[in-house]
């Protein structure tokens, strides 16, 4: 009775080295080093797969309960006393004090986390560990170094390109290379797309710290609230493929293949030069038919274990939707996608339901093809053109021939000027009081005799306080109007009334 198992990449890759090790075609300890296991737990894979089949490489606690869990809500409860009793403690004297005054028993590494998770304890830098030469990977493929050189390859014969390599770690092989115009993304997903074809899938890429490979900036906060790591195009499509990007420190970490470029720029521009090919597309069928074979028989070396470490490509890899450049975008209300300037029309039938709002992966393929996936299934569309923009109401401008005005600046008789006039009098006065001098005469005023002598009706002052010292003027807004000749109407005289001690006023006209 055939039987059905649900495993995962990495685990048939791990079931293809634990039956290379029951053929007796890798030893325990060159298992171990390709699945990164001791060398007890090969050995307890070997005698489970011999035991249990390919169930045997299927972990026993999947689908069930960790038996080194701790009690719910006990991590909470420990943080939880840290942060109101023990703020500044460390997390190893701080799960002492637990496990002395509170009885709560974890391990210091788990408070550690907690603390950490929470904001209460800031993890150390660790000291720059030591380093020393890395030994040789013991399979072919195991380990595959890829990097580019810029050079003038062809001399005065041609521009610069850059020539990529693929050399294998523990032969220094040069598995493949090319010769393209620039090093970025699109590039090395089709050059890697022809080398997963020819030779398969590697164990891991070893590469530097370009853009290409790693995203060089913190997470953004969607991606810190998803706890999701940010990816280049090309790792995202080689972690797809279960092959692993390690990148290098410093370029003496991959020195194989910086040197490596030494050599070429030496013997390889000499080469083309013989053959008298000064374009790309030549220079790479040479590369690939004559040079590559002849460098490698001279300069290669026999691995520690002729096991070959490719794995094949399995049927569910789609290298031409893998090796593409994927974005995000959500579905509009007239179910249109927007990509670059471009615009996607969804048809009315699809394999799935989509709505607007819903996100669709839209895939950029390396022979020009545009797709979209939802759901993990391809939707029905049509590119569209730009639609035209919307021509906007011209408002009817109405231009105003108004004739400029200076500022109105109110002459100093000016009814509002009296109160900061006469506060500034007093405090001249009560200066002058402190400091011994005389006051300042009264102005001199020239008393119309053909005025009024005294008005016949006063109103009520605006203020009840003293009245104001001899010789002080105020302004006519006190009293009631007087009668004006023709003449004053005509002419806007201000008038001025001067207060005596015997209650006279005197009225005079400014000319």
């Amino acid at each position: 009775m055939s039987e059905v198992l649900t495993m995962t990449t990495r685990e048939l890759d791990k079931l293809r080295v634990v039956r290379n090790t029951l053929e007796r075609k890798l030893t325990w300890r060159e298992a171990a080093a390709q699945l990164r296991l001791s060398i007890r737990q090969v050995g307890r894979l070997c005698a489970r797969v011999r035991l249990k089949g390919n169930r045997g490489i299927i972990h026993r606690l999947r689908g069930r309960p960790s038996n080194h869990r701790l009690p719910t809500g006990l991590l909470e409860k420990a943080v939880e006393l840290v942060k109101t009793r023990y703020p500044d403690f460390g997390p190893t004297f701080a799960n002492e004090k637990l496990r002395e005054r509170h009885q709560l028993a974890l391990s210091t590494g788990t408070l550690r986390q907690g603390m950490i998770a929470t904001g209460l304890w800031r993890p150390r830098h660790r000291k720059m560990p030591h380093r020393a030469w890395r030994p040789r990977r013991a399979c072919v493929g195991e380990l595959v170094q890829l990097d580019g050189s810029d050079h003038a390859w062809f001399e005065e014969r041609a521009p610069r390109c850059v020539l990529l390599l693929y050399i294998d770690d523990a032969t220094s092989r040069l598995l493949d290379g090319a010769f393209v115009a620039v090093e970025d993304t699109v590039t090395l997903l089709r050059t890697t797309q022809t080398y997963l074809t020819r030779c398969g899938r590697p164990v891991a890429f070893y590469v530097d710290k370009d853009s290409i490979y790693r995203v060089n900036r913190q997470a953004t906060i969607e991606e810190q609230l998803q706890d999701t790591v940010p990816l280049t195009q090309f790792t995202r499509a080689m972690r797809e493929l279960g092959i692993e990007v390690i990148p290098a420190h410093s370029p003496q970490a991959k020195g194989r293949v910086e040197r490596s470029f030494d050599t070429h720029q030496d013997r390889l521009v000499k080469e083309l030069r013989l053959a008298k090919i000064s374009d790309r597309e030549t220079a790479t069928r040479f590369l690939r038919q004559r040079y590559l074979p002849r460098h490698n028989v001279r300069f290669a070396v026999e691995p520690a274990n002729p096991t070959d470490a490719h794995r094949p490509l399995l049927q569910h890899h789609d290298l031409d939707a893998i090796c593409s450049i994927q974005t995000t975008r959500t579905i509009e209300r007239d179910f249109t996608l927007r990509l670059q300037n471009r615009f996607f029309q969804l048809g009315p039938a699809q394999p799935v339901r989509v709505r607007p709002g819903d996100t669709v992966l839209i895939e950029q393929r390396l022979d020009g093809t545009v797709h979209l996936r939802s759901k993990g299934r391809y939707l029905a569309f049509q590119p569209i053109a730009k639609p035209a923009p919307r021509p906007l109401p011209v408002a009817a401008r109405v231009v105003q021939t108004t004739p400029l005005r200076r500022p109105y600046r109110p002459p100093r008789t000016h009814p509002w000027k009296d109160p900061s006039y006469f506060a500034m009098r007093r405090r001249q006065a009560a200066c002058q009081a402190r400091n011994g001098e005389s006051p300042m005469p009264p102005p001199r005023v020239i008393v119309d005799s053909a005025a009024y002598q005294r008005p016949t009706t006063r109103e009520p002052s605006a203020s009840n306080g003293p009245r104001p010292p001899t010789g002080v003027m105020h302004n006519c807004t006190r009293f009631a109007p007087f009668p004006q000749t023709p003449i004053q109407r005509r002419l806007r005289l201000p008038m001025t009334f001067l207060f005596h001690r015997n209650h006279d006023i005197s009225i005079c006209l400014q000319q």
